[in-house]
């Protein structure tokens, strides 16, 4: 099972670095973590927003689609529930920062970030290069928002603001160096495979009775949990390729299998029910209902006339 980090201590202490003073943000150098960090980290989601330079360092760190390691200096990212790991050499220099959806909530100037700052979506959140004099522009940025981080001292405006003007240095530098339209077909392609592993996992659990946790298998939350993305993610995906939610496509399937089996089977609407992984026989009838308007019993006798 995937992990899932919700507050910033639970991630400190899993990937064993010491807890963020704010319970809302949070910004360290690489090098402060390296003696501790847990150097393989495997699959993970939290849901924070994190911006991260690397200077230097061994390894690779793959988040969602993307791996986060590019040569010389790279500046990548993290969504909230995308997927992140690696496996590093613990040699890493740079700084990140992370914080989360209260850390907006407060804010003046960050309501819109998604809109503003779209590299912060999961689905555009694209690691990049930058040259030395951009990345000498974003160390001074990281030091000045860790200096006034640990002051003991109400420093929200000023963590607000210094955040605010790092995200446009990452924008300005983002806007000049990815070619989203690039971006734009390998996500194609990678959305295309990934709705091909779905159609697949919705036939795979209806052809044997034994699935595990056969009675989720009817939710699209079932089907992004074995895809290891947010069901929301696949809900997108789905829709933009096929103009079909998730869950009308696992309904289409049901449907399918359902007729099939009541036209080319003896089975009972009991036995196809189960079969079908529902809960009980009302509950498939109701389904079967609700999507083509008669009872199984009267679409069989209807067919098979």
């Amino acid at each position: 099972m995937i992990q899932k980090f919700t507050t910033l201590q639970d991630y400190c202490s899993a990937i064993n670095i010491p807890n963020a003073i704010r319970e809302d943000f949070d910004i360290r150098s690489f090098q402060d973590n390296m003696a501790t960090v847990v150097s393989q980290m495997p699959a993970f989601r939290h849901e924070f927003y994190a911006i991260a330079l690397k200077i230097e360092g061994g390894g690779k760190a793959i988040t969602g689609q993307y791996e986060s390691f590019l040569e010389g200096a790279t500046v990548f990212f993290n969504s909230p529930f995308q997927i992140t790991s690696w496996d590093i050499v613990p040699d890493w220099e740079g700084y990140y920062i992370m914080f989360t959806k209260e850390f907006l909530a407060k804010s003046r100037y960050l309501q819109r970030l998604l809109d503003d700052f779209p590299f912060l979506k999961i689905d555009k959140s694209i690691p990049f290069q930058i040259d030395k004099a951009e990345a000498s522009n974003l160390l001074r940025l990281f030091k000045d928002i860790k200096d006034e981080y640990e002051k003991e001292l109400d420093s929200f405006p000023i963590l607000e603001a210094q955040t605010l003007l790092l995200l446009n240095y990452v924008k300005r530098y983002f806007n000049a160096k990815v070619n989203l339209e690039d971006a734009k077909e390998a996500i194609r392609k990678t959305d295309v495979a990934l709705l091909s592993r779905f159609q697949t996992l919705i036939e795979t659990h209806f052809q044997s009775d034994s699935a595990p946790n056969k009675g989720n298998t009817h939710s699209p939350s079932y089907y992004a949990h074995q895809l290891g993305i947010h069901p929301n993610h696949l809900n997108t995906i789905v829709k933009g390729i096929t103009q079909h939610t998730a869950k009308q496509l696992i309904f289409r399937h049901l449907l399918r299998l359902s007729k099939t089996r009541l036209r080319q089977t003896n089975m009972s609407v009991k036995e196809i029910a189960y079969s079908l992984h529902f809960d009980s026989p009302n509950n498939f009838s109701s389904f079967f209902k609700k999507q083509t308007q008669i009872t199984p019993n009267s679409y069989r006798n209807k067919v098979n006339l």
